[in-house]
């Protein structure tokens, strides 16, 4: 018995008989710099959940993630017994055209659907199918095959490949940890909260657990960053607190990006985030009027200046296209968030994806657009049901101009991120024993990181404020730092070359483009050799 675990194939961002080139398979910009050009950060996030299940069963796995047409079909003619098949809602057609293909090729291969599009109803009559795993696949995968419970075991995986800055090719430096899935708060809009029923899942129930699988990735992976995977993970404060606790006992000063609410973050509080070894922060500020109850008494202004100031850099989520928002409100609501000046900017099309409570209001209030294909439902281009106010091309324009504006305003997020930086350095200057003294040479070594790329970002500057923005923060990394060493200047001016070189890709590449290569890995294939 042996199974394939395989995310849907490419090319991506594409308009093709199977997906649209809005549809990036870039996190970063896809949705967050998207109109950031030579300045956006480039990096591709792989099928981690494939990896975690795989991980934690006993029978013979390979997970198949970014593959080509030919690659996948090259893999279902091996003769799997099962393979598994992760889409979303865009890539349904992505999803079925396999499935057909499995159907072909081998025919007594059992074929299993999992990921947010079997959110969509009636999938099983939509995409030829054996079974459908709905929510948790360790759970589901290890009761179909009946396997054993047993504890977690995480995988060994870095955080990103493929990853490019300002056209410099930038070793992986960072790990993935998943410590749980879901998310209790439920907003209505939230199609990973309702994908897990409103119910937050750990993996890890002790931050003794997580600095474990720290422990482990630095071992194998030399890291001492991770990114942690998980919908809010400062909510579960006990568990932070213990994985801090763990982290002071060793004398490990490791660092994190996480996702969590504002609720979570202001109850630990700043300092707390610090010591913790914040680095990055996604934060769905989401509305200025439509407040949810995560946000309820929130200065976001205030908190973003506070994380910043401590070194922490900040994206900041934002919704447009709500029922409120007309011509005028949006640019409120545009200008609102703009104004908070966060390292890293997410807008979003709001977005009703099956499963979620806005899904059902939406279709009840027959406000889904039927004629819309799913391949069109990923909220960077043009919505997908009826507004009041706007049309579906008026929809595509305001998000771009959106992040437009938003990058004309504050600039290159990878010289905000790097002003964030100093900001943290200077801010624990002054902490010269035990474990914040570790903090603050950590958060000195990150700082050097941007140290040769800022003479580019001032020469490159797209407009006089950015251009003023990069002399401030050159100031503030000399001051600190002192005379320039020969190595740093020599680093400084092949920046300027590199990105001479990215200037010139991104205009002959079509869609300005980086498509990941396949990534084949083997789990317990050996027991079959």
């Amino acid at each position: 018995m042996k199974l394939l675990l395989t995310s849907v194939f490419g090319p991506y961002g594409v308009d093709d008989e199977y997906g649209r080139k809005e549809n990036i398979m870039e996190l970063f910009h896809n949705q967050v710099t998207r109109e950031q050009g030579v300045f956006s950060p480039r990096m591709n996030h792989d099928s981690y959940g494939l990896h975690l299940m795989a991980e934690n069963l006993t029978m013979p796995t390979v997970v198949l993630d970014f593959p080509s047409q030919k690659r996948f079909l090259e893999e279902v003619g091996k003769g799997y017994d099962y393979i598994g098949i992760s889409f979303i809602v865009p890539n349904f057609l992505k999803a079925r055209k396999m499935a057909q293909w499995v159907r072909e090729i081998s025919p007594e291969t059992k074929i299993i659907l999992g990921g947010h599009g079997t959110s969509i109803e009636t999938i099983e009559t939509l995409i030829p199918c054996d079974h459908v795993c709905r929510g948790e696949g360790i759970r589901f995968l290890r009761r179909l095959f009946n396997e054993e419970e047993a504890s977690l075991s995480h995988p060994i995986l870095y955080a990103s490949s493929n990853k490019h800055i300002l056209g410099i090719p930038v070793k992986p430096n960072a790990g993935m940890i998943m410590t749980g899935v879901g998310c209790s708060n439920g907003c209505r809009f939230c199609c990973t909260s309702h994908y897990f029923q409103k119910v937050y899942t750990p993996f890890f129930r002790t931050g003794k657990e997580i600095y474990d699988v720290c422990v482990r990735i630095e071992k194998k992976l030399g890291v001492r960053e991770f990114f942690i995977l998980d919908e809010n993970f400062l909510k579960s404060e006990n568990r932070a607190r213990e994985l801090l606790h763990e982290m002071e006992k060793n004398g490990k000063a490791y660092s994190f990006s996480v996702f969590s609410s504002a609720e979570a973050v202001t109850g630990l509080g700043i300092d707390f985030l610090q010591r913790l070894g914040v680095s990055f922060l996604w934060i769905g500020v989401e509305s200025k009027k439509e407040v949810y109850e995560k946000n309820k008494g929130i200065d976001f202004k205030v908190l973003i200046k506070g994380l910043r100031d401590h070194g922490i850099s900040v994206l900041a989520s934002g919704i447009l296209f709500l029922e409120h928002h007309d011509r005028e409100t949006i640019h409120d609501e545009i200008g609102f968030i703009t104004d908070l000046n966060a390292d890293l900017v997410q807008f979003m099309q709001i977005g009703p994806l099956p499963g979620t409570r806005l899904f059902k209001e939406y279709e009840k209030q027959g406000k889904l657009r039927k004629d819309i294909p799913y391949e069109e439902w990923h909220g960077q281009h043009q919505i997908w049901f009826t507004h009041p106010h706007f049309t579906r091309e008026e929809s595509a324009e305001a998000l771009r101009l959106a992040f437009a504006s938003e990058f004309e305003a504050n600039g290159p997020s990878f010289l905000r991120m790097a002003d964030t930086a100093i900001r943290g350095v200077m801010a624990t200057r002054e902490c010269k024993a035990g474990f914040m003294k570790l903090r603050h040479e950590q958060l000195v070594e990150r700082a050097k990181e941007f140290y040769p790329t800022l003479d580019t970002l001032w020469s490159h500057a797209p407009n006089n404020r950015s251009r003023v923005l990069a002399e401030e923060v050159r100031r503030k990394f000399d001051v600190f730092f002192g005379r320039r060493p020969v190595p740093l200047r020599m680093k400084s001016l092949a920046v300027q070359g590199l990105i001479m070189a990215e200037k010139l890709r991104c205009r002959v590449i079509y869609n300005n483009l980086r498509q990941p290569g396949t990534i084949l890995t083997p789990y317990r294939m050996e027991e079959i050799q």
